[in-house]
């Protein structure tokens, strides 16, 4: 490749893994990297984990975020696909206005299309109006499967409360709840293996675009969550081990200090939605445990 001799060649590295570190992860910090789907990560010094094996989790693996630490991965199967999923439902209604004859083609098509990009951020709107507890609805998250706690891809999800007077913003703001839901159950899992969750670092597509998502999750899980303020942390976290593989800085987590974004927003919980959301919290375990040998067999 025409390299002069001694050039750092750096190795590769999950997305994820980088993405944490761009973020700031550190012990005691779980990093949530919200999209489609999610990755939470977590890591930990070897004289404080031992040779214990955390159970239900995805990934334990010395080294593979910080050099030096076990890096420890869970995450939600499917997360902001479950809201595309409501979206496409919805907008299923919405395919004959393309093809309408009342309106020119081309016109009726950007009709649609504009009804349909709109459809998430008119139910958010509407969501933000609604009390916890108030819709009557429970749902599970498990469309595409669960990963974490415990992985089992032949799960599914659920809706329960259904009657009459349900409306789409009630749908929406139970599918929310119940992501946040699962986000509660991983973390959850780390803190009863003895990890403190100490703090709680966001980052991704949804950390940044939906504060509905947000602030449920962070009402939900009682604690602060603070979005990583730079959009790509991912390529920064590569920048930081490259600038460790160069020899610009001895450590990663020293890279981290100099280069890091910092956080652009901080979602606070909401004290008379906390206890709130910890009974119906509840109540989401209960349902898991009573419909998972039923939907096994579907």
């Amino acid at each position: 490749m025409g390299l002069r001799p001694g050039l750092p060649v750096a190795v590769g590295a999950l997305d994820a893994h980088m993405g944490a570190v761009g973020g700031g992860i550190s012990e005691g910090a779980l990093v949530k990297i919200v999209g489609t789907s999610t990755c939470d990560i977590m890591v930990v010094r070897p004289e404080a984990i031992g040779e214990k094996l955390i159970p239900g989790i995805c990934g334990q693996v010395d080294g593979s975020v910080i050099p030096g630490m076990i890096g420890l991965e869970a995450g939600q199967s499917a997360f902001g696909d479950v809201y595309a999923w409501f979206k496409q439902l919805l907008a299923w209604a919405l395919e004959p206005v393309a093809s309408s004859p009342l309106v020119e083609a081309a016109l009726a098509e950007k009709i649609r299309a504009a009804l349909e990009d709109d459809l998430l951020s008119r139910l958010s709107r509407e969501a933000e109006h609604i009390e916890p507890g108030e819709t009557g609805l429970l749902a599970l998250d498990w469309f595409n499967g669960r990963r974490t706690p415990y992985a089992d891809q032949k799960l599914k999800g659920a809706l329960v409360g259904l009657t009459l007077g349900t409306t789409p913003p009630k749908v929406f703001l139970a599918l929310v709840e119940a992501t946040a839901f699962g986000a509660k159950a991983i973390t959850d899992l780390f803190i009863e293996q003895g990890l403190p969750v100490e703090r709680v670092i966001a980052l991704g597509g949804i950390a940044k675009k939906s504060d509905l998502v947000m602030q449920t999750m962070a009402d939900v899980l009682g604690m602060p969550i603070e979005v990583v303020r730079y959009d790509q942390a991912c390529a920064l976290g590569a920048a930081m081990f490259a600038a460790v593989a160069a020899g610009r800085y001895p450590t990663v987590p020293e890279a981290q200090a100099k280069m890091g974004s910092g956080f652009g927003r901080t979602f606070r919980p909401r004290p008379e939605n906390v206890a709130r959301y910890q009974a119906l919290y509840r109540s989401y375990r209960q349902l898991g445990r009573m419909l998972e040998e039923t939907l096994r067999a579907l």
